[in-house]
């Protein structure tokens, strides 16, 4: 038994003092938690709008920090740390913390590989994971990309291993746009073809150095066209789509052409 307790390291001889002086400490530490939290909060609400989301950050920092100065004070008080005991409590936390951090070191690999090879780069339209938008920073760990949305999304690095990264624009500030148009399958294809590149070409987005495509493909309840036309500038591809949508369906309905309606199907218990 004593064996076993000195590999363990010089344990102190605990007594109801130190008990009670370790329990007085985890309480005081969460009674100080929680008044910095409501001072900080309190703060936030007070302070300028614009200084309100820094000011809240302060709080997880300083939660970590009254941690990590709990930690510091009881470890002393339980064990009487010697050499031996400090290089084995480093050698864990270098092990635990290899583990712990494999992915974070995985996506700081990826992010070297990404500005080398440049994958992506800020300003361009990229997706991953069905996330699409405009990357705004690239991080030593991961890329933030902003939605269409105005949603920020935070991608790992990592997934460049194992997902695919779908970049519209790569490093061009035009991206190709395609506007859907579903109709009745009894129509004049040819002028419906026509009218579709006159609108693109008439669009106030279109980079005029560019040609405009429409793409047919019958389907079974209507024809579907793609009208495939370059935007001047990536972010206005979404206004493009909606200007050649608009312009276009009004348009087609100038011509009496009618629209397709995709057939509905029920689903049956049973």
């Amino acid at each position: 038994m004593d064996e076993s307790v000195r590999q363990l390291g010089d344990l102190r001889e605990l007594t109801w003092s130190h008990v009670l002086f370790v329990l007085a400490i985890v309480v005081g530490c969460r009674l100080l938690i929680g008044i910095v939290r409501w001072c900080v909060h309190r703060a936030a609400e007070s302070a300028p709008s614009h200084w309100r989301l820094s000011i809240l950050r302060m709080a997880p920092l300083a939660t970590l920090l009254i941690a990590i100065a709990g930690i510091a004070i009881i470890i002393p008080i339980l064990v009487e740390p010697t050499f031996d005991d400090i290089v084995a409590l480093i050698a864990t936390v270098a092990l635990a913390l290899a583990f712990a951090l494999k992915d974070y070191v995985s996506s700081l690999a990826a992010g070297i590989v990404t500005i080398l090879e440049n994958t992506y780069q800020p300003g361009d339209w990229i997706e991953v994971d069905g996330a699409y938008g405009e990357v705004k920073t690239i991080a030593t760990r991961a890329v933030h990309i902003v939605t269409a949305d105005d949603t920020e999304v935070i991608i790992p690095h990592a997934r460049l291993w194992s997902t695919s990264v779908f970049n519209a624009s790569s490093g061009s500030h035009s991206l190709l746009c395609v506007a859907n148009f579903y109709l009745a399958a009894d129509h004049d294809g040819a002028a419906v073809c026509k009218t579709l590149i006159a609108i693109a070409e008439t669009s106030g987005y279109r980079r005029q150095d560019t040609a405009v495509k429409v793409v047919a493909a019958e389907l079974p309840w209507g024809t579907r066209y793609k009208v495939k036309a370059y935007v001047r500038d990536s972010r206005d591809q979404f206004a493009m789509i909606t200007d050649l949508t608009i312009r276009g369906k009004e348009q087609l309905r100038a011509m009496h052409i009618t629209f397709a309606q995709a057939p509905y199907t029920e689903s049956k218990g049973g």
